[in-house]
């Protein structure tokens, strides 16, 4: 497991490190200068040069790239102030240091994404459970027929149509906002639960159509065929033999999609008006703020690469079978 683990983190880094090559070379394609969004309009070429010494981008790009990258690790000193390590730089727009705004951030998307997985999850698994279950019958059909409908929608269809629907005509639900979980556990459950159940349609519906797909699938397996050849009671059968072995594949899935996940945030953010990393980081594109945007792409890139190491390890828990020495 250990060893494992160090190459799954060698892996890591140089994902990290290529997404940041890539953000940051890319950004200098977008033919807009953030110091002169910085100078004003009336900016003289003297001027230009200051903002451009102040911004740190007076430089060769390969140069503020490594200066940015051996400032993560050991801090640098900007015209805004010292940045201790680690240190993401300053942000274009208020000269504030951009970890300080992520982390203000992060607990709302955080609260988004995992709220929407364990939605999506516990949906989509129950009811693709009990499609399996009831294979052929009326019930199977119908929730079959509904899931392939539900993964065509998008996300900016259905947040304006659930906001008109429970909000504003029902007022069933409250207006989406982002309360602390310390602050108020039952406010922050009232705030998201709009937004969770929207980002999780689309994910419901296909694992409901992959849980029912891998569940029978394993029926016809030979183990399965064996344990209820020896007398084994039908839900002894299902959950034990075959529930088990159907969770490999959707694992495997979950760990993929939470790059898609990540990426339906942001749109959920920008449709409820949620102040999270999605939101900045659209923000940060549309003002050119280049130290938010390599930030909040590192952030998003760590979350997402560290999920897949813990869904890779639960492999072994899952099924004993899998080994990963």
């Amino acid at each position: 497991m250990l060893r494992f683990l160090f190459r799954r983190s060698l892996g890591a880094v140089a994902i990290l490190l290529i997404i940041s090559a890539v953000t940051f070379f890319l950004f200098y394609a977008i033919p807009r200068n953030p110091a002169l969004l910085a100078c004003g309009k009336v900016c003289t070429p003297d001027q230009l040069a200051i903002v451009e010494r102040n911004l740190g981008i007076d430089k060769p790009v390969p140069v503020q790239y490594w200066e940015y990258m051996i400032g993560i690790f050991a801090g640098r000193d900007f015209a805004a102030g010292p940045c201790p390590a680690p240190c993401l730089g300053f942000s274009f727009a208020d000269n504030r240091p951009v970890l300080d705004t992520i982390l203000d951030r992060l607990p709302t998307t955080v609260s988004l994404t995992l709220g929407g997985a364990v939605v999506f999850l516990f949906l989509g698994l129950g009811l693709g459970m009990l499609a399996a279950w009831r294979r052929g019958t009326l019930l199977d059909k119908v929730m079959s027929s509904t899931s392939l409908v539900l993964s065509s929608m998008q996300i900016y269809f259905l947040g304006p149509l659930a906001l008109a629907l429970f909000v504003y005509q029902t007022q069933l639900l409250p207006q989406p906002q982002y309360v602390p979980l310390t602050e108020d556990p039952l406010g922050w459950l009232k705030g998201l639960l709009l937004p969770w159940l929207v980002l999780s349609t689309i994910f419901t519906a296909n694992y409901t159509r992959m849980a029912r797909a891998t569940l029978i699938e394993q029926l016809q397996e030979e183990h399965v065929r064996t344990a209820r050849a020896k007398g084994m009671s039908r839900p002894t059968v299902f959950f034990r033999y075959a529930w088990r072995g159907s969770l490999i594949p959707i694992v495997t899935i979950i760990g993929i999609d939470m790059g898609s996940l990540f990426g339906g945030a942001m749109v959920t953010e920008y449709t409820f008006a949620l102040p999270g990393l999605g939101r900045l980081a659209v923000e940060s594109v549309t003002k050119s703020n280049l130290p938010m945007l390599m930030g909040v792409m590192l952030f998003a890139a760590l979350m997402i690469v560290l999920f897949n190491i813990v869904v890779d390890a639960a492999y072994a828990l899952i099924d004993p079978r899998v080994r990963l020495a």
